[in-house]
């Protein structure tokens, strides 16, 4: 069942990824949000991680406009077709369709972050993430501590999925894919 909180977080995903403020999202809407992420961290968007990302939001793009029945180069979606898919394709069913979904960006974003080439995310790290994607008004430290799940100290690729799902679905209040 969604929420008032997982419709309102669904709108305002729409809204971010609406880059060009034409009340609907395309291709070249993923595209320029991967490019704005990209700059924020200063990464070149050729570079292997650069790629990774922008593949990843194209990957994004393309599961939404597979499901909307729109073609992937010329269709756009409207706030109703994603917010229908998000819920009926990514929220629900206990999360399988948000982690195949979401799980490239987010290990693409671990890629960007990790400086120290653990393939986690140490607080540092978090806050580096968090600055660059533009999130305001959240304790970096209290934030990494409701994701850290298993408590040691780092966050896995696994547990920042889980903390993107529970984020849209209203459970915690960090929003790691912006604003």
């Amino acid at each position: 069942m969604t929420t008032s909180v997982q419709l309102d977080r669904v709108q305002k995903r729409f809204d971010l990824w609406d880059v060009n403020g034409d009340g609907q999202i395309d291709r070249a809407d993923w595209q320029a949000e991967a490019q704005r992420i990209l700059q924020a961290f200063g990464e070149a968007p050729v570079s292997p991680a650069g790629r990774q990302l922008t593949d990843a939001y194209l990957g994004m793009w393309s599961f939404f406009a597979d499901k909307a029945g729109i073609d992937e180069q010329t269709g756009a979606l409207t706030p109703e077709q994603f917010s229908h898919i998000a819920e009926e394709h990514v929220l629900e069913n206990g999360g399988a369709g948000f982690g195949r979904v979401v799980k490239p960006t987010i290990q693409a974003i671990v890629e960007l972050v990790d400086v120290d080439g653990d393939g986690q995310v140490n607080p540092a790290e978090f806050k580096t993430w968090l600055d660059a994607i533009g999130v305001e008004g959240v304790q970096p430290a209290e934030a990494f501590r409701q994701i850290d799940t298993d408590g040691d100290g780092q966050l896995s690729v696994e547990e920042l999925v889980q903390a993107v799902r529970a984020f849209h679905l209203g459970d915690i209040d960090v929003p790691l894919l912006g604003r």
